[in-house]
């Protein structure tokens, strides 16, 4: 999968270790059900988004500005990008 088919959606701007979720800033929307790339120094995964939460509290869709928690697969790291997955 390349990136010029992927569409930056946002980064992380923080990773909680011991609960696997990672806080993405996004710049773009993102939708439950859809799946992201997550790229970084080290980092380098396509996740489905099964869940997401704004402030603790679960929501199906998010916009850009909006900072929202995903349960992740893999350890990520601030300064990730992530891309809608195609």
């Amino acid at each position: 999968m390349t990136q010029e088919q992927e569409e930056l959606i946002g980064s992380i701007s923080h990773f909680f270790g011991k609960i696997s979720v990672g806080i993405i800033e996004l710049t773009g929307t993102l939708r439950v059900g859809e799946s992201v790339h997550i790229k970084g120094h080290t980092t380098d995964f396509v996740q489905a988004i099964t869940s997401m939460q704004i402030e603790h509290a679960q929501v199906e869709e998010a916009k850009a500005g909006d900072s929202v928690g995903i349960k992740v697969d893999q350890p990520v790291r601030e300064g990730d990008t992530v891309y809608r997955a195609k």
